[in-house]
């Protein structure tokens, strides 16, 4: 296929999904280098070894698994032409996306409770890069959050409809690669204590 042919709209399209894949790979590739830093980390002498994560950051990851599956619901049900069922869906994510980083902070204070800070005297290696990991994440949730909001917005503008739903698209791929991202860190967490 050549991606020079098809009309001004296809061709934006395609520039502006490929522009989408560009920034998660770069989100991708800061996350890798961060986790790495950890793994390497391990092997210092002041590494806690008996670190437990919250139950605050499973909850979290429940949430964003839910919010991906709501927020492919809402494409679906946008898609054929079943507004109300989208704007039910879009809310139920934009919902969970909330409860995803209100958890996260719960999770943070659970940390604290065990005595753990990000820094200062009460601190250590591996709950800095915790800290660090995490919060980053919450940043890119938090503008994921801001796209869900443009899509609501643009849901109840009726700019969507069968045929018409490029922003959408986009919205959800970047919101699953939240989800898998996540995912992946708090498996990463979990196995590499």
């Amino acid at each position: 296929m050549d991606l020079t042919q098809g009309t001004f709209e296809e061709k934006s399209a395609r520039a502006k999904k490929m522009m989408l894949w560009f920034g998660m790979v770069s989100i991708l590739m800061t996350f890798a280098g961060l986790t790495s830093a950890y793994v390497v980390s391990k092997t210092r002498p002041d590494w806690l070894q008996d670190f437990r994560l919250p139950s605050a950051f499973y909850v979290s990851t429940v949430c964003i698994i839910v919010s991906s599956m709501t927020f492919h619901l809402a494409k679906k049900a946008i898609s054929g032409s079943r507004r109300g069922a989208g704007t039910v869906f879009l809310v139920a994510t934009l919902l969970l996306g909330v409860a995803f980083v209100v958890s996260q902070f719960f999770g943070f204070a659970q940390i604290i409770e065990e005595g753990y800070y990000f820094t200062g005297s009460e601190s250590t290696i591996t709950t800095s890069f915790l800290y660090a990991i995490t919060v980053a994440h919450i940043a890119h949730v938090v503008a994921g959050i801001i796209v869900l909001l443009v899509i609501i917005y643009n849901h109840f503008k009726e700019k969507y409809g069968p045929g018409q739903t490029l922003g959408l698209e986009l919205g959800v791929t970047f919101w699953h690669f939240l989800d898998i991202l996540w995912v992946y860190l708090i498996l990463f967490f979990y196995f590499f204590r």
